[in-house]
């Protein structure tokens, strides 16, 4: 079971202090077999109180999207997060984020971990604005604060560049304009464990340079920045270290320029690996 906390936050190798601590972490999706009365929430429950032998008859499927990850992240460190599709890399910090169950292992916090990524939360019926005061609210920023720095937020995502987009509704704005307003509330505070799944890609290059130098920030500031994606150059302009999952298992770790070598050369240059 995972531990969302880390007690003392007692200094690392070389005088480091860890964030977050993965020891030898498995997680595993359970899929429904079809048939009758399979989907029911009844016969789930039932499956549960009978254990394995019941989700074996009723055709349960597991999945094992992440085995034995170990890793140890450390404060002013971002961290890249590479990997085929698939290979269990949004899995990952979701687990960290406490978001999913661990089926072995365990993980360790020292701080709150926050997760942001391309389908993060915010209310499509409600204008820009609006969002932009819940999700200040919602990481714990008090209204006083999120009123401070709301025209920053607003300047940073360059919504409003082409019109007067943050007084519209969400439900109005391109996936690249709800991405870019998702990083832009999130980068709008000092975090602990700051986690970024694929939430750069959908930028211009001007935003992902501000993401990038906002990124460096915040690591300045002792928070750790996980960054999930796929463009090669924003792990390489971004990150000093990189962590390398395939097929849920964790192949490699360490500099980011030796990583992305031996990675770049698996996928064949960038293409996709067989």
């Amino acid at each position: 079971m995972a531990e969302q906390s880390m007690t003392g936050g007692g200094s690392g190798a070389a005088g480091r202090v860890p964030t977050v601590v993965a020891d030898r972490v498995d997680v595993v999706y359970r899929v429904n077999g079809t048939g009758a009365g399979r989907g029911s929430a009844t016969a789930a429950l039932n499956r549960i109180l009978r254990g394995k032998k019941a989700e074996r008859a009723a055709g349960v499927r597991t999945v094992h999207a992440v085995r034995s990850v170990s890793f140890t992240a450390y404060r002013g460190e971002a961290i890249g997060l590479i990997g085929t599709n698939g290979s269990g890399k949004s899995t990952l910090l979701k687990a960290v984020a406490g978001l999913l169950p661990v089926e072995r292992g365990r993980i360790c916090t020292d701080g709150q971990p926050s997760l942001l990524g391309v389908n993060a939360a915010l209310m499509n019926d409600l204008t820009g604005e609006r969002n932009v005061y819940l999700g200040g609210l919602a990481m714990g920023m008090s209204r006083e604060e999120v009123r401070a720095r709301y025209q920053d937020i607003v300047d940073f995502s360059g919504i409003n560049e082409k019109g007067d987009f943050i007084t519209l509704p969400m439900r109005t704005y391109s996936s690249g304009m709800a991405a870019r307003l998702r990083f832009s509330i999130a980068a709008a505070k000092d975090h602990d464990v700051l986690m970024i799944d694929e939430a750069l890609a959908t930028g211009d290059r001007s935003f992902q340079k501000r993401s990038e130098a906002r990124i460096r920030e915040l690591r300045k500031s002792a928070g750790t920045v996980f960054l999930v994606s796929h463009n090669n150059k924003s792990i390489r302009d971004t990150c000093d270290r990189v962590l390398w999952l395939e097929r849920g298992e964790l192949r490699m770790d360490g500099p980011t320029t030796e990583v992305l070598k031996e990675y770049e050369a698996f996928t064949g240059g960038g293409r996709k690996a067989p």
